[in-house]
């Protein structure tokens, strides 16, 4: 009767200090227990890698657990998005997210997820232009020039991106039908890839990449850079004339934001949140991100959700008119 007596207690004492018996505060202090993995559904050197990096170094001593980062590319970034829909909602998975996650919901008729049901908004990171850059070989210093080189070609340019459907791809579609001519789409696994492959000028001449990772090869002298894609000039690139100056209403960027498993609680968002946002509020981390010409996008877990909801519909209009479909 006694050891009986003995092991009831030591369970009641137990449960106790359960997490779902913690205190919010405690629990969010208690969070994390392990390591935590930042998954990104590209390759690794494209813009959506180079910030999650950036962020992981900031997280890992805050969070005091490495926080690590992992490439899981296919798909047009499903494959990474499900890693984390799947993954147990207890904060230690955190999925990059951005405006290809509300391009595929319109892009792909059946996922087995559906991204603004099963991901739970942690917080905005930040926005970032996308540039017109090209191969050196390419006859062409302006957009009126490029676009004249392109139409007087018996054959499309050859256009890289990321994958189908990803803000590089929607953004060459627009200049499409903006411009009047006509790019063969090439896709790739992440801008990593296509870079790399348009460094090289025989597969691909033209894309529209993210500042961030186009950046160091334009400065280096690898690509040309023709405009950027935004309403107002990047200051990374402040010779840089914008898109719209040749095409007025054009306008496209990225943004990158952090979610998690829908059912994760809300201590360990909050906690999450708080820190991302300390992180977006220092100095030192802004004027790293300024360098990529990415813009600090601080804000509660909702405003994420609010973008989110309106990139839905934004890139599910682009997407429709265009025609865009998965080879």
């Amino acid at each position: 009767m006694h050891l009986l007596r003995r092991t009831l207690l030591q369970g009641a004492a137990a449960a106790c200090t359960s997490p779902l018996m913690l205190p919010r505060a405690a629990l969010a202090e208690a969070y994390p227990a392990r390591p935590v993995r930042i998954v990104i559904g590209f390759a690794a050197g494209g813009p959506m890698d180079i910030v999650a990096r950036i962020l992981s170094q900031w997280l890992t001593p805050r969070l005091g657990q490495p926080v690590l980062v992992e490439n899981r590319p296919g798909a047009g970034g499903n494959l990474g998005t499900e890693t984390v829909v799947r993954a147990a909602p207890d904060g230690h998975t955190l999925l990059i997210c951005g405006p290809v996650n509300t391009i595929n919901g319109a892009l792909y008729e059946r996922l087995p997820f559906d991204f603004a049901r099963d991901i739970a908004p942690v917080a905005g990171l930040v926005r970032v232009p996308l540039v017109m850059v090209v191969h050196p070989s390419v006859p062409a210093s302006t957009v009126p020039e490029f676009i004249a080189h392109a139409r007087s070609k018996s054959r499309p340019i050859a256009m890289a991106s990321a994958g189908i459907g990803t803000p590089q791809h929607v953004a060459g579609e627009l200049f499409k039908m903006m411009a009047g001519v006509d790019l063969l789409h090439v896709p790739y696994r992440g801008s990593g890839p296509a870079l790399a492959d348009l460094l090289g000028g025989q597969s691909v001449q033209v894309m529209f990449d993210a500042v961030p990772s186009a950046l160091g090869h334009i400065r280096g002298g690898g690509l040309r850079a023709l405009a950027v894609t935004t309403s107002a000039r990047s200051e990374a690139l402040a010779d840089i004339p914008m898109l719209a100056d040749v095409l007025p209403g054009y306008a496209a960027s990225s943004w990158y934001g952090v979610g998690t498993p829908r059912s994760t609680p809300p201590e360990v968002v909050e906690r999450l949140n708080r820190e991302i946002n300390a992180g977006l509020a220092d100095p030192g981390l802004v004027a790293q991100f300024a360098s990529l010409g990415a813009t600090p996008m601080p804000g509660t877990p909702a405003d994420l959700g609010s973008l989110i909801a309106e990139e839905t519909e934004k890139w599910g209009r682009v997407v429709r008119a265009a025609g865009v479909k998965v080879e």
